[in-house]
This record gives structure tokens, C-alpha cells and sequence, in this order.
């Protein structure tokens, strides 16, 4: 990794705890199924941890933690009703973290090539880009069902990059969690950690940790 951040022509950020904070509205959609179920609801911060993986491995995690029904039937119809919550209001809550869309439309401005790769769903991540009038920002953006196996399978990452025609040296990841670190460790590409969303805990050399993004440029 021999990139220096003023070399990169091309940039592909993670969505959820990088550029929003999307968790008051996960967690919304979460809390009206589970009260709906006759359960607890519970603190945004604590559906907090669960993100990172895909909407269904955090109902799966999250119901794991809180000792509720996990067999495939229960997990599929918790993941049915959260999509469907969670499609109706995907933005009443969430917010840019500090400077974020500023500094997006800067980067874009200065000719460097955007990119999105996420494990939310592909027409639930263009819908909330829409939305927050962003979508035309990016380049490509790939959900996790856009490709066969998502983060951390490195696959994902370099599909994103494939379809945007980038060569390798060219670009960089941007992310907040170790899922998104390992990604990047395994498609062998420059990784850079916000300080928000968890970020702060990921453990990267000092260079390679921003604080906002308009230091890529």
C-alpha cells in the first residue's frame, strides 16, 4: 500500500456509520416488529451494535442477544416486516455525520470518482441516496445482494471497483468498522477510517485515519 491519499483518482465509501447515521431509523423499523410481536422495544444504541453485517444478520444477532425466537421461519418473517418498515420511512431519522455531504460534493467536485459498497439491500441503499440527494454523487453503487457474497468477502469491494474501471493503486476504501478494515486488508487496497460510527475503534496507522473526509483531498 504505497498510495498516498492526494495520488488517489477514485474513492468507495461504506454507507451505514461512514457517511450517514442511519441507526435511529433501523432501529425504528426494528422496535414497531417487536412491539407489534408483544416485545420490549429496545435502545437505538443498543440495535446500534448490531449493524454492519446486512439487515439479516442483525435481526439474527439482535435475537440471538435477546434470547427471542431464531429458527429460519422466525428470522425470515422478522427480516420480511423490517424491510417493509424500514423501506416505508428510511430517512425521517437519519442524518449526514459532520461536514459529510460538504465534503462529498467537494470530492466530486475535484474529479475523483465516487463509489458505494454496502450490505443494505440495492434498491433500499439507491432509495435512501435518493432521498438525501446524493445518488448523483456516486459513480456505482452495490448492495449486498448485488453480488454473490458481500463484506467482508473482499468480492464485494473489487466489484464496486470493477464496474467503476478502476486499476489497482488508483483508489481507496473508506469505512468505520473492522468489517470494512478486513475488506479492504483482503482486496488489498489503502483503507481509511472516519472518526464517527464506531471509528474510532478501529485500530489503523495514523494516516490513515481522517477526520472528515475532505482530507482525502
Amino acid at each position: 500500500m504505497t498510495s498516498t491519499p492526494h495520488s488517489f483518482t477514485a474513492l468507495i465509501f461504506d454507507l451505514d456509520g461512514t457517511l450517514i447515521d442511519s441507526a435511529p431509523d433501523m432501529a425504528a423499523a426494528v422496535n414497531r416488529y417487536l412491539v407489534a410481536r408483544g416485545w420490549p422495544a429496545q435502545e437505538t444504541t443498543y440495535v446500534e451494535r448490531f449493524i454492519g453485517h446486512g439487515p439479516r444478520r442483525l435481526l439474527q444477532d439482535m435475537f440471538t442477544d435477546l434470547q427471542l425466537p431464531t429458527s429460519v421461519a422466525s428470522i425470515d418473517a422478522a427480516h420480511v416486516a423490517f424491510m417493509e418498515l424500514y423501506w416505508q420511512s428510511p430517512t425521517r431519522l437519519t442524518q449526514f455525520y459532520p461536514n459529510v455531504a460538504a465534503d462529498l460534493h467537494s470530492l466530486h467536485a475535484a474529479g475523483i470518482a465516487l463509489g458505494l459498497c454496502t450490505n443494505k439491500p440495492q434498491a433500499l441503499t439507491l432509495r435512501i441516496l435518493d432521498q438525501l440527494a446524493i445518488a448523483h454523487l456516486f459513480r456505482t453503487v452495490v448492495g449486498a445482494d448485488a453480488v454473490p457474497a458481500c463484506k467482508p468477502n473482499p468480492g464485494h469491494l473489487l466489484a464496486v471497483a470493477g464496474k467503476m474501471g478502476l486499476q489497482h493503486g488508483t483508489w481507496a476504501y473508506v469505512g468505520n468498522s473492522g468489517i470494512d478494515q478486513a475488506t479492504a486488508l483482503a482486496a488489498d487496497v489503502p483503507f481509511f477510517v472516519v472518526p464517527w460510527g464506531g471509528g474510532a475503534r478501529v485500530k489503523v496507522a495514523d494516516c490513515y485515519r481522517l477526520t472528515r473526509l475532505r482530507d482525502l483531498l
